[in-house]
């Protein structure tokens, strides 16, 4: 049985400094969101993007433009869960 993937949001940026102003300028405002690894099949830029969820986009992209923070986009993401070498290998 393959285990239904959930969206989640992320914002991507060009620089981790402006990642982790986004982060505090939202904790501040009581969202609850999380750095994490830049997802690459959505932005070659930063290494560091910042989780947050899905239904409070707008409400983080207000934020983020009220704070004058520099982001790159905003995205409702699914991740994608990679195979493990193994099954890669063995073609699983």
């Amino acid at each position: 049985m393959e285990q239904q993937k959930q969206q989640i949001g992320v914002v991507t940026f060009f620089s981790s400094q402006h990642a982790m102003s986004a982060e505090e300028a939202l904790k501040a405002k009581g969202y609850q969101v999380s750095l994490m690894p830049g997802p690459k099949d959505i932005s070659p830029n930063c290494g560091v993007a910042l989780q947050f969820e899905p239904d409070k986009k707008t409400d983080v992209e207000a934020v983020l433009k009220e704070a004058d923070v520099l982001y790159e986009a905003v995205h409702l993401y699914t991740p994608v869960q990679e195979k493990s070498l193994l099954k890669r290998l063995l073609g699983k």
